[in-house]
C-alpha cells in the first residue's frame, strides 16, 4: 500500500481510511504488488500478451516441424515434436503441489486486446 499509494495499511486502524477505500485500492494493485504474486504466484507477471505470444511461439514451432517432417528424406528419422512454451501452472508447479494457475485469457479479454 505504501510502495503504490502512499497510504499506511495502520491508517485503516487508526479510522483514517475507510474499509471500502481499502477494498477499492487492495482490488486495485498492479500486478507486480506483493499481494498478486502471493494471491496468483507466477501467473500475476502473465498478462494477454504473454498468453498470446507463447501461444504464437507454438504454434510458430509447430509449423516448422511440419514443414521438417513433410521434407525430410524417406529413410531419415521423423524430427522430434516441439515442446510448448512453459506457462505458469503447468504440470511441473500442480505436481509440485503449488496453486494453480488462472485460466488463460477468454475470447472476450483477446478481443479487448486487440480493440
Amino acid at each position: 500500500m505504501l510502495r503504490y499509494y502512499g497510504t499506511d495499511l495502520l491508517d485503516w486502524h487508526r479510522g483514517r481510511l475507510t474499509s471500502r477505500r481499502l477494498a477499492v485500492l487492495i482490488r486495485h494493485l498492479p500486478r507486480d504488488s506483493a499481494v498478486a504474486r502471493e494471491l496468483h504466484g507466477e501467473s500475476a507477471d502473465w498478462t494477454v500478451t504473454e498468453y498470446l505470444l507463447a501461444h504464437v511461439a507454438d504454434q510458430l514451432a509447430e509449423a516448422n516441424w511440419m514443414f521438417a517432417t513433410v521434407n525430410r528424406d524417406e529413410d531419415a528419422d521423423p524430427p522430434e515434436a516441439p515442446e510448448p512454451v512453459p506457462r505458469p501452472g503447468g504440470t511441473s508447479g500442480a505436481e509440485a503441489g503449488e496453486r494453480p494457475a488462472p485460466a488463460p485469457p477468454g475470447p472476450a479479454e483477446i478481443a479487448h486486446f486487440f480493440s
